[in-house]
């Protein structure tokens, strides 16, 4: 694929502070006074500006609860909501901060992350919403946006890795993809890490896969003749996708997607299941230099007996988040890496005549932490009787986007244009630079 093209625009974020003046006026006057600067005097200029340190995420780890999550029965419970048999508060080393029975593991670690509680979102369908947020932008007819991990594997510099950079574990029917940047930035799917990832072993002797690319070395030289070898490249990226994959056969970074390989110790830590070891193997690609990788628990969506439906799927998730963070921090890696678990949206406050709870777009959860997200807050708040739709401070979507790109150092103001030669950019969100560490 040809690089796509790229302008700047005009910064459209105003904090909202005391020092939002001192901020604009350092930020006008940098941008007139230091343009002949070098590049470090250009980063320096944008640090005063942000009164942020230069803590900057190297990757992240999306865990997708699909389906929709109850936020009251995980990272936002209100009693008078939850039911006469939902799921208890329980306390955390935050005094202000509350979490539903069952994520007792997660509730010790919040001072290491951060919650957001007033997401809110315009899309109630699942898929619209998926795609929501998994790329900031709504459905659009006329383009096909890339997700979070296609931007970060897209803006970030490739590094030393023979495996694919962006990894998608459990997938349902709607996995990251490339959208616009090109399929050269789909996540790479597999299933269980617990089982073999299939076509990446030869089924044939070295001697006689030697002698198979040999053979098709003669077809893509009679292919080419007469044709031009550089569009052919640009435009298939056929050469390119055999030498990727055969480097990536012989590679022995490839063990990372092997729990196998992993202790006993650290397998049960996770959880016996598929999307703990989902958990794990994510952690071994992020040490080895993978930039995103996202591992889908499905089944949230609870319309029938929500209770029972969320309680086993916080039985499944509740040790398998608590080990990743715990994992990151003490491996010393939770600071460049960033975490992130959530859904598409919420449920409902009130239980519907089938004791379940419907789409709930108006204020849902996500928790967020590493990679420049400051630990121990709480942002934005729902109403407590779930009377009000529109939650305290709330988040968009492409706010969420924002700051994750700003957090991994990733220019969100800067315009695209796409190989159909529309301008867009990669967010159109404001940075939440209340999660962000302060220097």
């Amino acid at each position: 694929m040809e690089p796509l093209n790229h302008m700047k625009r005009p910064s459209l974020h105003h904090c909202a502070s005391t020092t939002s003046n001192r901020r604009q006026f350092l930020k006008t006057t940098t941008a007139a006074g230091m343009a002949w600067m070098n590049p470090l005097a250009q980063q320096l200029a944008r640090c005063a500006e942000n009164d942020v340190s230069e803590t900057r995420g190297k990757a992240i780890i999306l865990l997708w609860m699909a389906g929709g999550p109850s936020q009251l029965e995980t990272f936002d419970p209100h009693p008078s909501q939850n039911g006469s048999e939902g799921r208890k508060a329980i306390s955390t080393p935050l005094k202000h901060l509350q979490l539903a029975q069952g994520l007792e593991e997660v509730a010790e670690l919040m001072n290491d992350v951060s919650l957001i509680r007033s997401m809110v979102s315009q899309e109630g369908d699942h898929e619209r919403a998926v795609y929501n947020v998994k790329t900031g932008y709504r459905p659009n007819p006329a383009i096909v946006h890339p997700s979070l991990g296609s931007i970060i594997c897209h803006e970030l510099p490739e590094n030393a890795v023979e495996i694919p950079r962006h990894v998608s574990i459990l997938p349902n029917e709607w996995p990251a993809r490339g959208g616009y940047l090109g399929a050269t930035y789909d996540a790479f799917q597999i299933g269980d890490p617990g089982q073999r990832i299939p076509d990446v072993i030869s089924p044939v002797s070295k001697e006689r896969l030697e002698q198979r690319l040999q053979g098709l070395d003669v077809v893509e030289r009679a292919f080419l003749k007469g044709r031009d070898p550089e569009w052919i490249a640009s435009h298939t990226r056929h050469r390119a996708t055999i030498d990727e994959a055969l480097k990536m056969m012989d590679s022995d970074q490839i063990k990372a997607f092997d729990v196998n390989l992993a202790t006993a110790t650290e397998v049960n830590a996770y959880g016996d299941t598929a999307f703990g070891r989902g958990c794990l193997a994510a952690r071994r690609l992020i040490e080895t230099g993978v930039r995103c990788v996202e591992v889908t628990l499905s089944g949230w969506d609870s319309h029938v007996n929500n209770h029972e439906t969320q309680s086993k799927r916080i039985a499944t998730l509740a040790p398998a988040l608590a080990a990743l963070i715990r994992d990151l921090k003490e491996r010393e890696l939770l600071e460049n890496t960033m975490v992130l678990c959530g859904g598409e949206f919420g449920r409902s406050p009130e239980l519907n005549p089938l004791e379940g709870r419907d789409h709930w777009p108006h204020g849902f959860s996500f928790l967020i932490g590493g990679g420049g997200i400051a630990g121990g807050k709480v942002i934005g708040a729902t109403d407590p009787e779930g009377i009000r739709k529109q939650p305290e401070n709330p988040v968009r979507v492409q706010d969420l986007h924002a700051t994750i790109q700003h957090c991994l150092g990733i220019d969100s103001e800067k315009e695209i244009i796409t190989p159909v030669g529309r301008p867009i950019f990669l967010s159109e969100g404001n940075v939440a630079r209340e999660l962000l560490v302060t220097s």
